[in-house]
């Protein structure tokens, strides 16, 4: 074992996710560079990050026990929860660190101005075809200023109360006068021991520093409608950034990020795909079955006869269904004729009385030698 993830938090190994939570919390503070200055503070929180990483999630933590390795490091063991993009509406990751350096730019005096009202936040959420055909419950797990448990959202402790600040006298901002051989100069700027609300909390909770609410780490489940489109967006509502002091939350927005597929091609709510038939199927017409979208679907292409290679054929209504409809679009299969690369010669036999009939010429049989030498040539 190359580190011990439970002493990095401070835990024991029979630890509970609240337990192991509140340890994540309590250390970040800790260490997080923008309050210890320590040449190893950075260091030491990526390394506690990555211990929480793994052991706020049950899959993970389940393997790491098991193995004694950290999953998705070298030579760690297969396992682990399904990949997930997360994109942040701002630009650029947005991990427990970046939440840390908000939530401390969010305590008073932090921050110029203080926004209450949480942000939005954006994740981009990986679906197969097949997903987005039937529809789905997928769900997602993504790091972000969370509402306070302790306080229910508050910012208060027991007893506390919402004050006028005694910086600014409720008022948001400061004024100072300066002296110069003009005459005195008034200016005003915002509260820094306020943000520029007015408002302190005289008692504030210890849990989140009188802010309302925690970095922490939310699970969510997504329902994905059928026939949603490459970037389309869900909203969930409330889940985004919360609001300070029990404000607002933003919303979680949702972008889905659809997989290329590996025989369908999706052009809207139409699905392109390909099929081999041999020549004499191209020629007289066939009725072939291929796989459709859905799980143990067949689909039933009718052959022309006289088909040509790259012909397309239209299958109407075995497409991907349309969204928030009961309809479907249409499967368009291209058409590969094959031509066989060797026969035998009853087999040539008989194109031969074919190409008779059509009064075609064709080349005479090739002995074994000149077989020989053509393959060498």
């Amino acid at each position: 074992m190359a580190k011990d993830l439970y002493a990095v938090l401070g835990v024991a190994k029979t630890a509970t996710d609240d337990e192991i939570k509140k340890a994540f919390r309590r250390k970040a503070r800790e260490l997080h560079p923008d309050v210890n200055k320590a040449p190893d503070a950075e260091e030491r929180f990526k390394e506690l990050n990555e211990a929480y990483d793994v052991l706020s999630d049950p899959s993970k933590r389940a393997q790491y026990d098991r193995f004694g390795t950290i999953p998705g490091a070298a030579g760690a063991a297969g396992g682990g929860a399904p990949y997930v993009d997360f994109e942040d509406l701002f630009g650029g990751g947005f991990g427990m660190g970046d939440l840390f350096s908000s939530f401390f730019g969010g305590a008073a005096g932090g921050r110029a101005t203080v926004r209450k009202e949480g942000r939005d936040m954006g994740v981009g959420l990986r679906l197969t075809l097949e997903e987005v055909a039937a529809g789905a419950k997928k769900e997602i797990v993504y790091d972000r200023l969370a509402p306070c448990e302790t306080c229910g959202g508050t910012g208060m402790a027991e007893g506390g109360h919402e004050v006028d600040c005694p910086e600014c006298g409720g008022r948001g901002r400061v004024f100072t006068v300066q002296h110069t051989f003009l005459g005195d100069m008034q200016t005003a700027s915002t509260c820094r021991n306020c943000g520029g609300t007015g408002k302190v909390i005289d008692h504030p909770c210890e849990e989140c520093e009188g802010q309302g609410r925690i970095p922490d780490r939310q699970h969510v489940t997504v329902e994905v409608p059928a026939g949603i489109r490459e970037g389309q967006q869900l909203r969930v509502s409330g889940f985004g950034e919360a609001g300070m002091h029990g404000a607002k939350a933003g919303d979680l927005i949702v972008t889905c990020r659809i997989q290329p597929h590996e025989f369908f091609e999706r052009e809207g709510d139409n699905l392109h795909a390909r099929a081999n038939i041999s020549f004499i199927q191209a020629t007289l017409g066939a009725e072939i079955e291929i796989d459709g979208i859905f799980e143990d679907e067949k689909v039933q292409v009718r052959i022309p006869e006289g088909c040509q290679n790259e012909q397309v054929v239209r299958v109407k209504g075995m497409g991907m269904p349309r969204l928030n409809a009961d309809s479907r679009g249409d499967m368009y299969v291209h058409i590969n004729v094959l031509i066989p690369k060797r026969v035998t010669k009853k087999q040539r036999e008989l194109l031969e009385k074919v190409a008779q009939e059509f009064g075609e010429e064709v080349a005479a049989p090739r002995s074994p030698l000149q077989k020989l030498r053509d393959a060498f040539n």
